[in-house]
């Protein structure tokens, strides 16, 4: 009997849903569509390419193994975007182009859909070490609304991709269901129209319009810091979403646990879901963004990859001063009617190139890690190699995790790069001590003033 690829698909997803967790097999599994089967070979198609590559990296060998337990025979599992996402037009990320928002949607159920970008979408939004949990959490808020990571909780610094990836969510809602009630706002929007509608005395339609919707998207909830009269609205607008089973998702540019003046049950709500940070992009990923703009924009052959590499390795500051150089570049070679090359790049970018070089030399990321983790063995009285070892006993585990968590905070290393420093182990470990310390400064005075002490004598190392 020749099966189908709907039949044989259905047999390994039934097998999957046994042995993954279920949000895992909603989020990315679910999605997959069959579209072929050789015999030998099964063809999925995903929504995009994040998804066949995330697939591919993840599930495609599990999968694979279900093949002789499912079918009596081994089988190949090939993934690719589905036809009409390959086809869809590419947007200009270099050059500002008319139409460049989607302008509010008036809708009779709609409460507040303010502007969002057509480029930030998840199509358009470059993976790397620096932002995969990040994405990965909010492309599975995107498939699950309310279910999966609520509220998500993105904090970075500024231009590393956190609004895109909030709109990003925003335009993946609203292409499934396009009379989904989004309300998409800044922090200071939501302040002004808290003190517009006191004014007013118009506060019940204020809470009818942020308490309807069925996403709430907020930039910049830093901003909230020492604002009671809003931080009391904010409260209550958080848990009439959260109880209806709708989706927040914030931004800030850090975590909530060091955002000063902010009350304590915000705090503890914000971090109910998910906290994922973004973070510098390291040289390989700075160099993809420029190679996945400049083919996006028709721009490979305009601009060569050792260009490309060049103003990688020389902009290392975050993702829009990267597209800020280029830019620049761009309009440089038009004005001086010259092909972009090396020399033109580092002509036009003189003043990037001056600011770099002017810099004080800083030491290297191992040392600087060393660094942290003697300090912290020194405050804590224990050894260097303790720290590095597997042992999990708590006269180690403590000071391990604030190591990783200054690590974190003050070098911007990735989860993996962490965990490799600490006796190779995996992100999860690693998250879990980033949040548990996080949970400790908040609650133990005396925990906290030890951590401080540590960061305030390691500032002068950075």
């Amino acid at each position: 009997m020749t099966l189908t690829a709907a039949e044989v698909w259905t047999r390994l997803l039934d097998r999957a849903k046994t042995e993954l967790p279920e949000h895992v097999v909603d989020t990315w599994l679910i999605p997959l569509q069959p579209a072929a089967f050789s015999g030998s070979e099964l063809v999925l198609t995903a929504p995009d390419q994040w998804s066949v590559e995330w697939n591919e990296n993840k599930h495609s060998a599990l999968l694979e193994s279900y093949g002789p337990v499912c079918l009596g025979t081994p089988i190949k599992i090939v993934l690719r975007v589905q036809q009409e996402r390959v086809t869809r037009s590419q947007m200009d990320l270099f050059v500002p182009q008319n139409g460049g928002t989607i302008t509010p949607v008036q809708r009779d159920n709609s409460i507040i859909l303010s502007i969002l970008n057509i480029r930030y979408t998840f199509a358009n939004f470059v993976v790397g070490r620096s932002n995969e949990l990040a994405a990965a959490a909010a492309t599975a808020v995107s498939n699950a609304p309310g279910k999966t990571y609520n509220p998500l909780f993105i904090y970075g610094n500024t231009g590393l991709g956190k609004t895109h990836l909030m709109q990003a969510i925003a335009h993946e809602i609203l292409q499934r269901n396009p009379s989904a009630r989004v309300t998409y706002i800044s922090t200071e929007q939501f302040t002004n129209d808290v003190i517009t509608s006191i004014a007013k005395k118009s506060m019940a339609d204020f809470r009818r319009r942020y308490r309807e919707t069925d996403l709430l998207l907020v930039d910049d909830v830093q901003f909230l810091s020492g604002k009671e009269a809003t931080q009391e609205e904010f409260f209550h607008t958080f848990n009439a979403i959260y109880e209806a089973g709708r989706q927040i998702v914030l931004t800030s540019d850090r975590p909530p646990s060091s955002i000063a003046k902010l009350e304590a049950r915000l705090v503890s709500r914000f971090e109910w879901g998910m906290v994922a940070d973004v973070t510098q992009p390291d040289l390989e990923h700075r160099i993809a963004i420029l190679r996945e703009k400049a083919q996006a924009d028709h721009l490979e052959h305009t601009l060569p990859d050792d260009v490309l590499h060049f103003v990688a390795d020389h902009v290392q500051a975050n993702v829009r001063e990267l597209e800020g150089s280029i830019i620049k570049l761009l309009a440089f070679a038009s004005l001086k009617r010259r092909v972009v090359t090396v020399d033109l790049a580092r002509e036009a970018l003189r003043d990037k190139l001056k600011r770099n070089d002017d810099a004080p030399p800083k030491s290297s990321r191992h040392d600087r890690m060393r660094t942290i983790q003697q300090r912290v063995a020194g405050e804590w009285g224990v050894t260097l190699e303790g720290l590095q070892s597997k042992t999990r006993t708590k006269t180690l585990t403590v000071p391990r995790q604030v190591a990783m968590f200054l690590s974190r905070e003050l070098l911007g290393l990735q989860l993996v790069e962490i965990g490799h420093a600490f006796g190779g182990r995996d992100h999860s470990t690693v998250i879990h001590s980033l949040e548990r310390v996080s949970e400790e400064m908040r609650g133990n005075a005396e925990f906290r003033d030890r951590v401080e002490k540590v960061r305030e004598s390691l500032r002068y190392e950075q």
